[in-house]
């Protein structure tokens, strides 16, 4: 590197670490994403030249739900098996977000400590997969799932996938692909990979529904335009598919959940087969969802060549991101936040609240802001009949708390839910409204949720999000 840019690279980080401190102590937010604007601004390209320094490369995982909690446990595995994770854990996985990262953890130079150590772990939004590819030349690329989720932003499903194929089409035939074969949109990409793939599926039909939810958005095959046939639908169109016309079918799974287990005293156990033998898990979640989650970043670990024991050491340190199922004690009830930002998965999370035992005090809370997505008519495609007789307690909140509340009326959830549009007077109403020692579920979008978690780390004395971790 010349001297005038090791300079140039030197100004970008100080200038980005001092925005970050400024941004911080304004109550601007965590600094987890204008610092990377700022530090491209002073030195285009910069986190092409950190993430070159990482001894061990990157992993980006992608898809439309579980990139935070994939990425996390991912993470966690990465960390036990000896690596020093340079990771987005704030959630900001657009290209600034993941400059900000790195340069967080750099010195005032811009260089990495250990660097022969170091892993870079990086949740990426799918439209942003083409250009961080590009930038971070990865070791392993993971996709979770693909569903419907900001039209206004994405487009239909169909041009998601379009644009994920480009973007493996160029990637160096040494990448390793980690792909969810029971999702077809997903499972279809191995078509464009020209390296290793690395399939994961649930094989435990058990804790299937069978029954395709109408909100699913892989019906049909690509190839021919028949109708997928399924011996096991687990949610949305993930599940055991097959073409009937062409015979195109989910492909054979390195990594498979063998058996799939829930409970109120232990949410979520999975007993997965892998190629590296028998792993049993034990996570603080959830939702058969968050088990592809799970198998995801196992698959991860594998490509990376992380021992069995690595994984379940990883696996047993993992807690909850933040607004992804994670619990405070607030005034003396526990609140679980989980967010919810599309059809698949707010009915995901929908079934997890409804299989709890007992009645539920529910807060949903739903904005239209460019993050959110500006339609939400998406609501009306969300199976929130399966909580009809459960919940004591109904309010909504948010932007569009009005239209919230008309589709929890006409879903039987509370025959009058309570209308409160400003979140922290919802929440409070929420709080005191929940017998003590009782849980309140708060289920935002994505904004919403950000706003909710400020509210209640600092009501339950917690440190914001981006300290938290």
């Amino acid at each position: 590197m010349s001297a005038v840019s090791s300079l140039r690279t030197a100004a970008a980080v100080t200038t980005a670490k001092v925005t970050a401190v400024v941004s911080r102590r304004l109550g601007f937010g965590g600094g987890t994403a204008l610092p990377g604007l700022v530090a491209d601004a002073v030195s285009p390209g910069l986190a092409i030249r950190l993430a070159a320094r990482l001894g061990h490369g990157s992993v980006l995982i992608t898809g439309t739900n579980g990139k935070t909690t994939t990425a996390r446990l991912a993470r966690n595995i990465a960390q036990a098996a000896g690596y020093w994770p340079v990771h987005n854990h704030s959630g900001s996985n657009l290209m600034r977000g993941i400059t900000a990262c790195l340069v967080e953890a750099t010195d005032a130079r811009g260089q990495l400590t250990q660097p022969d150590r170091r892993l870079g772990v990086f949740e990426v939004d799918e439209a942003t997969l083409p250009e961080a590819a590009e930038a971070l030349s990865p070791r392993v690329v993971a996709f979770t799932n693909l569903f419907r989720d900001q039209l206004d932003r994405y487009g239909e499903v169909d041009s998601v996938a379009a644009v994920w194929r480009q973007a493996l089409a160029t990637l160096p035939s040494s990448i390793t692909v980690v792909l969810n074969a029971d999702d077809p949109s997903v499972a279809g990409l191995a078509d464009a990979c020209r390296g290793p793939v690395l399939f994961y599926a649930v094989s435990d039909a058990s804790c299937a529904v069978y029954e395709i939810e109408h909100a699913a958005d892989a019906r049909w095959c690509p190839a021919c335009g028949r109708e997928y046939s399924y011996s096991a639908v687990f949610y949305g169109h993930v599940g055991h598919w097959v073409c009937p016309g062409c015979g195109r079918a989910r492909p054979a799974a390195d990594v498979q959940a063998i058996k799939v287990e829930q409970s109120p005293d232990h949410p979520l156990r999975l007993a997965l087969s892998t190629p590296s033998g028998e792993i049993d898990l034990s996570l603080p979640l959830i939702g058969l969802y968050n088990a592809y989650n799970a198998l995801a970043a196992v698959g991860v670990g594998l490509a990376l060549g992380v021992p069995a024991d690595a994984i379940r050491t990883g696996a047993a340190s993992f807690t909850a991101a933040f607004g992804r199922q994670e619990r405070m004690t607030v005034r003396g009830r526990e609140v679980q936040t989980i967010l919810a930002k599309n059809p698949a998965g707010l009915n995901q999370v929908l079934r997890a609240i409804s299989a709890e035992e007992g009645t539920k005090n529910l807060l949903f809370l739903l904005n239209d802001d460019i993050a959110d997505g500006r339609d939400i008519s998406w609501i009306w495609d969300v199976d929130f009949e399966m909580l009809a007789g459960q919940a004591t307690l109904v309010l909504a909140s948010g932007r569009r708390a009005a239209d919230m509340a008309l589709r929890l009326k006409y879903a039987d959830i509370g025959a009058h839910p309570v209308i409160e549009e400003d979140t922290e007077s919802a929440l409070e109403m929420a709080l005191a409204l929940t017998p003590e020692g009782e849980r309140l579920y708060v289920v935002p979008t994505y904004t919403a949720m950000l706003k909710v978690r400020k509210l209640l780390a600092r009501w339950g004395r917690r440190p914001p999000f981006w300290e938290e971790d």
